[in-house]
């Protein structure tokens, strides 16, 4: 079966554009999707990937129409290729059941890893460079030294629970007994 996939962002917006390439396509059922991309909660595309099955093609009219990153793009065609699922971009004449669709697939994938890499990289000299100016990373403290000082004051009586000096304080039992701790 040849499935198809059209999506707009907004239910303002018209897919007929879509759809009409998508009926040209031979697409014999099309879900459409009036919902933004950067959602991950997308139910028709959801509704539609459940329903395709091995040997079935799955169609959009335009890669961006499925993910909006790379990442979440080549996740999805992994999905579709592990259940034997064709696809096919019309825009950017991708078909995965032929070797050049499957090549050019394949560049797109070792595109979004060598992007996942830069990122973490980048990540990474960021903090390094936050750290080196004396940033530290994380939460701030809940109870500075001195709060934690009047807090084991406080604990000396045995009157006073740790319940009630975490009270005083306005933190939790588990983050006075942290700061109590370090």
């Amino acid at each position: 079966m040849i499935i198809g996939y059209a999506r707009v962002s907004t239910t303002d917006q018209d897919a007929s554009l879509q759809i009409d390439a998508l009926k040209n396509a031979g697409c014999e059922r099309i879900y459409e999707e009036k919902q933004s991309g950067k959602n991950k909660e997308r139910p028709e595309l959801i509704r539609c990937l459940d329903t395709l099955r091995e040997g079935d093609q799955f169609i959009v009219w335009r890669l961006d129409r499925l993910g909006r990153s790379l990442k979440d793009l080549v996740e999805t065609i992994n999905e579709l290729e592990l259940k034997g699922v064709g696809f096919q971009s019309l825009n950017e004449s991708i078909d995965t059941t032929s070797p050049t669709g499957k090549l050019i697939f394949h560049v797109f994938a070792a595109l979004a890893e060598f992007e996942r890499s830069l990122i973490q990289e980048r990540t990474k000299a960021g903090l390094a460079a936050a750290r080196a100016r004396g940033r530290k990373g994380g939460r701030p403290k809940k109870l500075n030294a001195e709060q934690i000082r009047k807090a084991k004051a406080m604990l000396t009586d045995p009157m006073i629970t740790k319940s009630e000096v975490a009270k005083h304080f306005g933190v939790s039992r588990v983050t006075l007994n942290s700061a109590l701790e370090n």
